[in-house]
């Protein structure tokens, strides 16, 4: 469908072949449209719930809510060169439809350039979030933000109440979309409150993570799309990405053909004087993303007296009776989502969640959503959230997944991926759409482990009193004969074999404001297990001396230093 509508711009002259795009976009939606209750189009079509999408958060990032379908105009958007009447300086000049206001613009700028730094293999390009922000807010109202970015009131779409929309109860207690009942989407790139709850991001520093706020929208937006390690450079993973924002192949076509306009070239405009959209996902060709005045009934006509039947004529002196009008059927009751049948989260033989810093867990966790008769109920969406201070992550860097429960109404969560980081932490999973008791489960990363220590050389370390020693002690760790890189250590130069306690003379390190130290803390192995000693020094006690090393897992070796007088 990208490439029929890639035709068209090529080779249409005409603003009649241009209508013909839009309309063939349009006509795949269902009619009818409504706006939410502060401006923003809202479609009135069904959309996907999301269940059968396991890469989503309750149907993407914005619960497949409706966006605008306004296709770019054919002509290119090159600016062109012109000078202004009143003070001669040079503008740009080009389609309306290629401005974006400056802030938002600048949004998207900044949001590429911390991906640049942060997710380098993303490639994310500033104008796919221009494209996204197009068809889901147009450019947050046509700019109308603040200067710190945060819109004048807030962008909220429909109720995602299931009437004609995908079904999500309340996530947020109204916290972001001001709905204790139902979700909204929330904000220029309009994400929803459960997603925006683990997705969002500050990124106009201001502390705040807001949905509202475009800096902050478009750097989570950013982060949202570069999951999974994707590269977007790829166009099969754009597309992925792109879906997984909202899960719509027309969604799809619509962000790619203002991907390629935006990529032709732009212009900044004043804040507030954007272009609006006109065409939502379910509305057809120039339908007012305004709602009609729903048009008055008709006053019913007062029936007819029957007259009375003139004497002689043998007609009935009272009207005919007319047989009553049969009733209509009761509308049948609408059946329960399969989330809302869940009761309660079982655990599913989770096994014991230890993994060795930085690498995977042999566990994944496994949960079981149950109805009250405690059978499985398939198609709910489980969310795994890594909770405390922990820089381990789910398979693909992500500290959120969201999985759907198969025909067994089992979900597994990825593989976790211990970081550097030891100790404790939880994986929690909750029912995305219903506000039931969670499970939690303990995950443990322990140190990095070494059992063996041994010197690189065997050269005596030898000095004389008050010099230093030539040779820098050089160690390396294996663990089950295997490389230990990244191993802790601790460095002491003890009294003697029996005593490990810190001597007080003889050998000694330096630090960093030349001082004398005989321990040294926080040293590591490196990645092929090595740990190379800082230079050592000699007081004026001569003698043999002993250093001693301990690594993480206990391995244990003992260097012998020796002090004294150089030979006459």
């Amino acid at each position: 469908m990208a490439a029929h509508f890639g035709r068209l711009r090529k080779g249409a002259t005409t603003t009649a072949v241009a209508a013909v795009a839009v309309a063939a976009l349009s006509a795949s939606q269902a009619p009818g449209v409504t706006t939410d209750d502060l401006g923003r189009q809202a479609a009135g079509a069904a959309q996907p719930s999301g269940d059968a999408n396991t890469g989503g958060e309750g149907g993407g990032a914005t619960g497949d809510s409706p966006y605008y379908t306004d296709l770019p105009p054919l002509k290119s958007p090159n600016p062109s060169p012109s000078a202004s009447p009143t003070t001669g300086t040079t503008v740009s000049v080009g389609e309306a439809e290629a401005g974006i206001p400056a802030t938002v613009l600048d949004a998207y700028k900044k949001a590429e350039a911390e991906l640049r730094a942060s997710k380098p293999g993303c490639n994310l390009p500033w104008q796919l979030l221009a494209a996204i922000g197009k068809v889901e807010s147009g450019q947050a109202r046509g700019g109308r933000v603040d200067a710190s970015g945060t819109t004048y009131s807030p962008i909220l779409g429909p109720k995602l109440d299931g009437n004609g929309f995908a079904l999500i109860a309340d996530t947020d207690n109204g916290a972001y979309d001001g709905d204790p009942a139902y979700d909204r989407a929330v904000g220029p790139m309009q994400f929803i409150p459960s997603t925006w709850e683990w997705a969002g991001r500050d990124g106009n520093g201001d502390g705040k993570k807001d949905p509202n706020n475009v800096y902050d929208a478009a750097l989570a937006a950013g982060h949202y799309l570069c999951r999974f390690d994707r590269d977007l450079s790829v166009q099969s993973q754009m597309n992925a990405a792109i879906l997984n924002y909202n899960n719509s192949t027309a969604y799809l076509n619509t962000v790619l053909s203002w991907l390629e306009y935006y990529r032709k070239g732009t212009h900044e405009v004043p804040d507030g004087t954007g272009t609006l959209p006109s065409n939502s996902s379910n509305s057809h060709p120039g339908a007012s993303p305004s709602p009609s005045t729903p048009a008055t009934p008709s006053t019913p006509s007062t029936p007819s007296t029957p007259s009375t039947p003139k004497p002689g004529s043998g007609g009935s002196t009272s009207p005919t009776p007319k047989p009553p009008a049969p009733s209509s059927p009761a509308p049948s009751p609408t059946p329960p989502t399969p989330t809302q049948t869940v009761d309660h989260l079982e655990d599913a033989n989770t096994g014991k969640l230890t993994a060795t810093a930085g690498s995977a867990f042999g566990t994944k966790v496994a949960v079981r959503a149950e109805s009250k008769a405690s059978k499985g109920v398939a198609k709910v969406r489980v969310r795994f959230t890594i909770i405390g201070d922990t820089d381990a992550t789910f398979t693909g860097g992500e500290s959120v997944a969201t999985v759907v429960t198969g025909s067994a109404g089992t979900a597994t969560a990825p593989a976790l991926v211990a970081g550097e980081k030891a100790g404790d932490f939880t994986v929690r999973a909750t029912v995305v759409g219903r506000v039931l008791g969670g499970l939690d489960y303990t995950a443990t990363v322990t140190p990095r482990q070494a059992d063996t220590l041994t010197r690189t050389g065997d050269t005596a370390l030898t000095c004389v009193p008050g010099g230093e020693f030539a040779d820098q002690v050089e160690l390396k760790a294996t663990y089950k004969g295997a490389v230990a890189g990244k191993v802790a250590a601790t460095a002491t130069l003890i009294k003697s074999a029996d005593d490990a306690t810190e001597n007080d003379k003889g050998p000694y390190f330096k630090d960093a404001d030349g001082k004398t130290i005989r321990t040294l803390t926080d040293l590591t192995t490196d990645a092929d297990g090595v740990l190379k000693l800082p230079k050592l020094y000699a007081d004026d006690v001569t003698g043999t001396f002993l250093l001693r090393v301990n690594t993480t897992g206990g391995a244990v070796l003992t260097v012998e230093l020796k002090v004294a007088a150089a030979a006459s």
